[in-house]
């Protein structure tokens, strides 16, 4: 009889993990919730100043164009007669969204109002152009 409440003492020695496993997949779908994604254009510009710059929230589309007056969108170089159907593209898939320009100041300004034309060929006119607050 010994022998046995040896035995069944052992089986319980374990430490039963599934509340600590719930709670650490509770923590992970929490933070996958909560994260926010970083939109970025696919280029470094240098943004001009704007002593009258304010802070955009919304941008959810955003169109670089470089000192070379390369255009980029979603992380692509693409040409300026494709600017339009990238985004009435992008534009579809999140329409309460504003597109932000963010031209370097080395950037020819024909190149801008190029770009700027093609996005309301598009049918939005939520355009924005960033620069940095100087003051």
């Amino acid at each position: 009889m010994r022998r046995k409440r040896i035995a069944a003492s052992n089986e319980d020695t374990g430490v039963d993990l599934t509340p600590m496993l719930d709670v650490v997949f509770i923590m992970l779908i929490f933070f996958i919730v909560t994260t926010s994604f970083v939109k970025e254009s696919g280029i470094d510009v240098s943004r001009p100043n704007a002593a009258t710059a304010e802070k955009k929230e919304k941008a959810s589309i955003l169109v670089g164009i470089g000192p070379a007056g390369d255009i980029w969108i979603d992380k692509r170089k693409i040409d300026i007669r494709s600017v339009r159907a990238n985004i009435e593209r992008l534009h579809a898939e999140t329409p309460e969204g504003s597109i932000v320009v963010q031209a370097d100041k080395a950037s020819n300004t024909g190149t801008l109002v190029k770009v700027m034309d093609q996005i309301r060929a598009a049918g939005v006119t939520a355009i924005s152009v960033a620069a940095t607050g100087g003051n």
